[in-house]
């Protein structure tokens, strides 16, 4: 009997180590350590609630495409004056497809010209205003549904589309998983204060230059991350671009209470800059 227990608990005690090793080898995946932040107190408390802002829509619209889990995918669409294979997606942040993001995209479109924009909501309708309801929502984002919704806006703008990918914190990882699925469709990706891609292999497969934006200050995408970040790029061969403020997490966010216009306003002119090279504009 002592025999068959002392068996029992040296077998689980070796499929414990089995599970931990294949947990430490192939890791959670980069986007589900993001969304982990969302049951964080710490991380709640410094996404304060967002100063309230409703857009005057201009020339975006929202629509509903079907994706292959049949569900239906949220989009809002800012379509260039004049036909164009050029398109941008944007991903949003910790609260979801809202008016700030909405505007983000009509400016982005003024600011590109010639390229479609589209505003991706991985949330599925859902918008907070509540930290924590936010960070429920993020939690809830299953990696099979987002690659279903991101692939559902690929199919819609078609094979000889040329996608750029741009996005701010919870939406700055899932930029680079974004350009990641695009695959040869990819010009170019810039992640704002967003969980980087860990797996070499992986990256191996980017076809496209990245634009990482960072804060200094952000005690969760730490400098740590983002060196990490850098030597897995290069050992991928992969361009980034990297650009450190001293700044905490959300500084380019202006419905953030700790708002940094003057490092916001040179992020954004670098990233216009490095998508309109990207493009050839």
């Amino acid at each position: 009997m002592k025999k068959g227990i002392l068996l029992l608990f040296v077998l689980a005690v070796i499929s414990g180590a089995v599970s931990k090793e294949k947990r430490s080898c192939c890791g959670q995946t980069a986007t589900a350590d993001f969304a982990a932040f969302g049951t964080n107190a710490m991380f709640a408390a410094a996404h304060e609630a967002p100063a309230p802002f409703t857009y005057k829509i201009g020339g975006g619209v929202m629509k509903e495409i079907p994706s292959s889990d049949k569900k239906n995918a949220n989009i809002f669409e800012v379509k260039a004056d004049s036909a164009s294979n050029k398109y941008i997606f944007i991903i949003h942040e910790y609260w979801g497809l809202n008016d700030y993001i909405k505007q983000e995209a009509e400016k982005l479109q003024r600011e590109l010209g010639n390229v479609n924009v589209i505003a991706i909501d991985l949330y599925d309708g859902k918008v907070a205003t509540d930290p924590k309801v936010a960070g429920q929502y993020m939690g809830e984002v299953k990696e099979e549904r987002a690659q279903a919704i991101i692939k559902a806006v690929i199919n819609y703008v078609g094979k000889d589309a040329r996608v750029a990918t741009i996005g701010w914190c919870f939406g700055g990882g899932w930029s680079l998983q974004s350009a990641l699925l695009l695959n040869k469709q990819a010009a170019g990706c810039v992640m704002y204060y967003g969980m980087p891609e860990k797996n070499v292999k992986r990256l191996q497969s980017l076809n496209c230059d990245v634009l990482g934006i960072f804060g200094t200050q952000d005690q969760w995408i730490t400098g740590k991350v983002v060196e990490e970040f850098q030597k897995n790029m290069k050992k991928a061969k992969k361009n980034l671009e990297v650009h450190n403020y001293d700044a905490v997490h959300a500084f380019a966010n202006p419905s953030n209470p700790h708002y940094d216009k003057e490092k916001s306003a040179d992020a954004h002119a670098i990233a216009v800059k490095f998508l309109k090279t990207k493009f050839g504009l």
